[in-house]
């Protein structure tokens, strides 16, 4: 392999053919990147196992921390054809991310980031990275190591947050084990939001309570792995802090 980093340096101008609502729409990197401050990564493929349970997920989850620092967009390009990325987009669940395919690599090419996997029966991919273009210029890249297989350490998205802000910290991790009509779940989100505390609700049952808190009442709460326990205990720990 021999990668390029491209800082300082204006994006190509390609023509991406993306999908949208069942139509073909021509999208010109030129005018996509004009103007504003973009955030791409770029990963192997659609559907593969980092790019959907860590790489995609962690930029949706910093979206709103992103755009805090002047980030107007957040664009995910794979060497994938438009029907797969916007299946792909479509089963992330990627609110606020643009999905763009780039089927026949030539973007990819032209930053200096593709490289064949023929020995995983992909043909020629793209190289996992980040970057952020200013009105069009790439002003960082975030080009993972080269190295046999995957590696994953440098394009994430916390990674990119800490360099737009140093001093910045990432949101709290926030899961609620709670069940539909119970008032104190209720009370548990109402804070949380009050907060801007974003959450992922866990659908509870006696088990999955018994396993994680060795309690079966709701909610349960667990914050960045650390386990707070019910409505009461959060506006505690909320009140306090």
């Amino acid at each position: 392999m021999s990668l390029k980093n491209l800082e300082g340096q204006r994006i190509p101008d390609v023509t991406f053919r993306t999908r949208v609502d069942g139509c073909w729409v021509d999208v010109r990197s030129a005018a996509l990147f004009a103007g504003k401050k973009v955030v791409l990564f770029a990963l192997p493929g659609a559907f593969t196992p980092t790019c959907s349970s860590s790489h995609v997920p962690r930029y949706q989850e910093l979206l709103p921390a992103l755009r805090a620092r002047g980030v107007s967009e957040v664009v995910c390009l794979s060497v994938n054809d438009a029907f797969v990325m916007a299946e792909w987009a479509e089963r992330q669940h990627a609110r606020g991310i643009t999905f763009l395919p780039d089927g026949n690599g030539e973007f990819t090419e032209k930053v200096g980031m593709l490289v064949d996997k023929s020995n995983l029966g992909f043909g020629k991919r793209s190289w996992r990275y980040s970057m952020l273009v200013d009105d069009g210029v790439i002003t960082k890249m975030f080009i993972e190591p080269e190295k046999d297989g995957d590696p994953f350490e440098v394009s994430d998205a916390d990674t990119m947050l800490k360099h737009l802000d140093p001093s910045a910290k990432a949101p709290s991790d926030v899961v609620l084990f709670g069940k539909p009509d119970c008032s104190f779940c209720a009370k548990a989100k109402r804070l949380l939001a009050a907060r801007g505390m974003a959450y992922e609700e866990i659908a509870a049952s006696p088990r999955n309570l018994r396993a994680v808190s060795g309690k079966t009442t709701t909610p349960q709460i667990f914050i960045d792995g650390r386990y707070v326990g019910g409505a009461e205990e959060l506006e505690a720990l909320l009140g306090a802090s």
